[in-house]
């Protein structure tokens, strides 16, 4: 069955839906993973990524080299990947060509007016907070855009913030300008730590995921 080009996220039953998002999270899972992050039987997840599959959101591949039943990895295909924010990336795309065939340096520089855009509201939620406040509110912010965004702190004190999914994919895969305005917008607010990229989505990651550590 091949799905409606009018699906949404939000119009799936919330059971497909957080597969979906664990999914989208993960990279790819055994059922048996599924059921855990959702609470629920690895039969029951069974039977929900069947139809998830019917429809043509997931697909999965087989395990080699374990004993008895063939074992699964299930993973997001296109057309899931389609359902989460990505900031209408044709349209987007295409606007910038125009700008970029008229001047050259000005998609630069509009990259970098959204950049301090984004800065400047971040500045005001993350006032007088702690680093850990901060990597707190910086993430919300994120997941607020489409991103996703999940964070952590690591038992050495340091801060991972996630980014399961790129708002702006079908652009960073053209403008690099993206994703450099990305880190340059987070090393701006959290001006009291040093912030490394540690996994890229553009590079072939699952996920975008920043190390925060504090200055010394």
């Amino acid at each position: 069955m091949v799905v409606s080009d009018t699906a949404s996220l939000a119009s799936l039953p919330a059971t497909r839906r957080a597969i979906l998002e664990s999914l989208k999270k993960r990279g790819e899972a055994r059922a048996e993973e599924l059921g855990a992050d959702l609470q629920i039987t690895a039969s029951a997840v069974r039977q929900h990524l069947g139809g998830l599959v019917a429809s043509g959101f997931v697909s999965h591949r087989e395990i080699k080299g374990h004993p008895g039943r063939p074992k699964h990895l299930y993973f997001l295909t296109e057309v899931a990947e389609a359902l989460f924010p990505n900031m209408y990336r044709e349209l987007t795309n295409e606007l910038l060509s125009y700008v970029e065939s008229e001047s050259p340096d000005m998609v630069g520089r509009l990259f970098d007016r959204r950049r301090d855009r984004r800065i400047e509201r971040a500045t005001e939620r993350l006032a007088g907070k702690s680093l850990e406040g901060q990597v707190a509110e910086v993430t919300a912010i994120l997941d607020e855009d489409g991103y996703l965004a999940a964070w952590e702190r690591l038992p050495d004190g340091t801060y991972r913030v996630t980014e399961h999914n790129c708002a702006v994919l079908g652009v960073a895969k053209r403008y690099g300008q993206a994703c450099s305005s990305e880190i340059e917008f987070l090393r701006t607010v959290l001006a009291g730590a040093t912030v490394e990229r540690t996994s890229h989505i553009v590079s072939g990651a699952h996920r975008c995921s920043y190390l925060i550590a504090a200055r010394d």
